[in-house]
């Protein structure tokens, strides 16, 4: 979670426009600190919008802009049309427009159809020519980091954003990887970048990201909630008293919220697991390691479930979580198991091999099962303060700076959420031209394929970056080297 320099406004303000900026700031955080914590043993658990403490400023929906951004490295199958596997397990759609149908990777997704749009045929143009391994650092900036040499990065997407959304949440960002830390250059471990263009650490440990939702008081208290059979447990009086105060549908409300903390603080605990996976030396056969396929299932809908919790109660209105890092370091390199794999990057390097495109298609299944329900769940759940739900008023990015065999073009996208900033989705967007049935690279199993000619046409990514800020009220001229903006999305 960050509420740091790294997240202030790219535009400078004067010394006295500041102060008295800093001053609304505190003032803001007391009142929210006062009004919307629920206290008890040195602790405090932040609690969702409650109407009956409600004001005109809280109730505004149009506030309540929120973006997550989704990385997952290696790329995704892309068979040949000729071969039988493309039918079923090409990531990409069938069709085009509204005229399109998901094939078994994205099937997860369909229930959200009508606020899903896929993208084909956007990359950074800075990397085209670098391989996907070295990629994933650039996702969200859409700088020249290159292939060797001197290395130097931009802000990155969700950190312009969280300069504009920070000033009213308690935390500016939440950024999670599942490697935690920075990675190496071209070796990222997070997707964030601060407006220097370095690396912001990404928190790994669930346990740590639970905590951040209460407040602890010095080591009494911490060793309290240690000794607790719930860390809640200590906070159902405060609780008991604040809903005699509360309308009916806060009451439910509030019961609700405190049952889905419970629930997710039960995930934490079976999580402690998978970060206690031992990481292999080089001389170690980590095909052997004790894990089971709830362990990375687990996991991932546990970091999920805390990205929702942030959201749901206003802590955060900016999140990121980078699935694993490139070509296979660390533990992310487990999540296939979850499906009955041994190692996730060596899935794009198997298909080839019989059922190959369906094993790595699988894998790709399971992210966007997990995907569609954090998305259903937001969907689900009534925005604050208005009639619309809180997927409408969040806009969720997913994608992939690689697509076939770590080539570094046509980067596999989506987007769902966000209507109530103007999206318009139930829709497959292709762009460029020469490629359209994703053949030209496609199928590729040497690093013969991302050296290879570029004969087609593709448009910049960061057009529609630069059309996510505008559509954030954020008047950036330019992001990423694009000046221009996407209408039909």
């Amino acid at each position: 979670l960050r509420s740091d320099s790294h997240t202030m406004p790219i535009l400078r303000q004067s010394h006295s426009n500041r102060s008295h900026r800093l001053m609304t700031m505190t003032n803001r955080l007391w009142k929210l600190d006062r009004r919307r914590f629920l206290r008890g043993a040195g602790i405090g658990l932040a609690l969702p919008w409650l109407e009956t403490f409600a004001s005109a400023a809280d109730a505004s929906v149009d506030s309540k802009k929120r973006f997550a951004a989704f990385y997952l490295p290696d790329g995704v199958p892309m068979p040949r049309v000729e071969d039988p596997a493309h039918e079923d397990w090409s990531w990409f759609p069938h069709g085009s427009g509204e005229a399109f149908r998901l094939t078994k990777c994205l099937e997860p997704l369909e229930p959200l159809r009508n606020n899903l749009t896929v993208f084909s045929g956007l990359s950074h143009p800075a990397v085209r020519n670098v391989h996907g391994h070295s990629n994933a650092d650039q996702f969200l900036t859409g700088a020249d980091t290159g292939a060797s040499g001197d290395y130097q990065n931009t802000i990155s997407l969700d950190q312009v954003i969280a300069g504009e959304t920070g000033e009213h949440t308690r935390y500016s960002s939440l950024v999670l990887s599942t490697d935690g830390g920075t990675g190496s250059p071209r070796g990222a471990q997070t997707m964030s970048f601060n407006r220097s263009g370095q690396p912001i650490p990404a928190e790994h440990r669930p346990k740590r990201i639970f905590d951040m939702l209460f407040v602890k008081n010095g080591d009494r208290a911490a060793r309290q909630l240690a000794m607790s059979q719930s860390s809640l447990d200590g906070l159902m009086e405060d609780a008991r008293s604040l809903n005699r105060t509360l309308s009916k549908q806060d009451q439910r409300t509030l019961q609700q919220y405190i049952q889905s903390v419970r629930d997710t603080e039960v995930k934490v605990e079976k999580a402690k697991r998978w970060m206690n996976i031992p990481l292999p030396t080089v001389k170690v056969d980590h095909l052997q390691l004790d894990i089971t396929p709830e362990d990375p299932r687990q996991y991932l809908q546990t970091m999920f479930e805390l990205i929702f919790l942030a959201f749901q109660t206003d802590l955060t209105r900016v999140a990121t979580y980078q699935l694993g890092r490139e070509n296979g370091v660390g533990v992310s390199d487990y999540l296939a198991r979850a499906v009955g794999f041994n190692l996730t990057h060596q899935l794009s390097h198997k298909t080839k091999e019989p059922g190959g495109w369906e094993n790595f298609g699988t894998y790709c299944q399971f992210i966007n099962e997990e995907l569609g329900r954090f998305a259903a769940k937001l969907q689900s759940t009534p925005e604050s303060g208005g009639d619309s739900n809180m997927l409408d008023n969040t806009v969720l990015l997913f994608g992939s700076a690689s697509s076939a065999f770590h080539l570094s073009r046509n980067y596999p996208l989506l987007m769902l959420g966000g209507k109530n900033m103007g999206y318009r989705h139930g829709q497959y967007l292709k762009f460029g031209s020469g490629n359209e049935d994703h053949q030209l690279g496609a199928g590729i199993r040497t690093d013969a394929g991302w050296r290879g000619e570029m004969t087609w046409q593709e448009e910049p990514l960061s057009d529609l970056y630069l059309t996510i800020l505008r559509r954030f009220g954020i008047e950036a001229r330019q992001f990423g080297g694009s000046t221009r903006t996407i209408d039909n999305v």
